[in-house]
């Protein structure tokens, strides 16, 4: 059951959520679905200038390029000159949901990701289907559909031509959608349990931003068995960061600093022999109780073990905030519960490639 575009309050936040990929990919499909139950209104730029890949059956491009999106909707299409004049009508029309396909070039590209309110999203699907998807709308519009070589050699240019190639504009993306499935139903119900505009996508709410943070620290690890990092946090202020690896001025465990790590211990056993400092711990260990105070919250991409946990409670901490379980996860929860310390695990949208088609429909 889908909500109808005109009852869904206007007070939502802005949000413009462009489309590209391949050819046949679904990217009109999907911005159809975003109008008809989501709410967003078309935009289109003036597509007298948009590069063409030739010397192929996408000689047809434009024909499609045009009728596909008088498919999309039935309500008003807004069509613009430049970028710039639809990025300045969008902004004065704050409180509206947008959604456009038409994203050529870079030059395009660059505009609209300057923008706080522009999502990036690219469709992709196999090339067979594609191809049939290409075959069967050539035979609608009575053309000679290509053979399956023609179309790859011809597809190859459209997606790595070195000046217009699609794959520059895909490999920004904040999120890719793979759409393997013919049918529209499935393709719908996938799209209304990802919640594609979802606001946090745009901008990351306190824990998804420390989280991230915490992320980033992991990146710095030197550990061989596992990266992870931490960030501690009072009043939405870091008050210090953490990551896993061996002491300060001795040998990094990625260069045979740590023996356990680099002879390859099973998770949890010979810890005595461990010689790298967790994440929890160096963040604790540079920030000190003094200034962690009351009301810090910890956050980690990686539920403490025992080990740090109880050293989270000595040290006051509020609540613990996490993103993937560890083999300790119910010891370290009773400890911290008893401690009255907060555990919560925290789960972003899904960005990164996402596959769209039902898990029933894969069984």
């Amino acid at each position: 059951m889908y909500i109808a575009w005109d009852i869904i309050p206007s007070c939502w936040i802005i949000m413009l959520i462009g489309l590209c990929g391949g050819v046949c990919s679904g990217k009109h499909a999907i911005a159809e679905y975003l109008v008809q139950y989501q709410g967003f209104q078309l935009l289109e730029l003036s597509s007298t200038t948009f590069p063409r890949i030739s010397n192929g059956p996408g000689d047809h491009l434009s024909l499609q390029h045009s009728e596909e999106k008088r498919k999309v909707t039935t309500q008003s299409v807004f069509v613009f000159k430049t970028t710039e004049t639809l990025l300045t009508f969008v902004t004065k029309r704050w409180r509206e949901r947008w959604v456009t396909t038409d994203i050529w070039d870079i030059t395009t590209l660059d505009l609209l990701l300057q923008r706080p309110f522009f999502l990036l999203v690219s469709v992709d699907a196999p090339v067979s289907l594609r191809w049939q998807r290409f075959r069967d709308r050539c035979c609608s519009r009575q053309l000679d559909p290509p053979d399956l070589e023609r179309f790859v050699v011809w597809d190859d240019k459209h997606l790595y031509d070195k000046d217009h190639g699609r794959t520059y504009l895909t490999d920004r993306a904040q999120v890719r959608l793979f759409n393997p499935t013919s049918s529209l139903e499935e393709l719908h119900n996938a799209l209304g349990s990802l919640d594609l505009a979802n606001e946090l996508r745009l901008r990351p709410n306190w824990d998804q931003y420390f989280m991230q943070l915490a992320s980033l620290a992991a990146q710095r690890s030197n550990c061989m068995k596992r990266r992870v990092g931490c960030v501690l946090v009072r009043e939405h202020r870091v008050i210090s960061t953490g990551y896993n690896g061996t002491p300060r001025n001795t040998k990094n465990c990625n260069e045979g600093g740590c023996p356990r790590c680099n002879h390859g211990e099973a998770g949890g056993t010979s810890l005595s022999m461990c010689l790298c400092i967790h994440a929890e711990e160096n963040a604790l260990l540079e920030a000190g109780r003094e200034r962690i105070g009351k009301g810090a919250v910890l956050y980690c991409d990686t539920c403490p073990c025992l080990t740090c946990t109880v050293k989270i409670a000595q040290v006051g901490i509020s609540e613990v905030v996490y993103s993937k379980g560890y083999s300790m996860d119910e010891e370290s929860a009773a400890i911290l519960r008893g401690a009255g310390i907060n555990l919560r695990q925290f789960s972003p949208p899904r960005n990164g490639l996402v596959y769209l088609q039902r898990t029933d429909a894969m069984d």
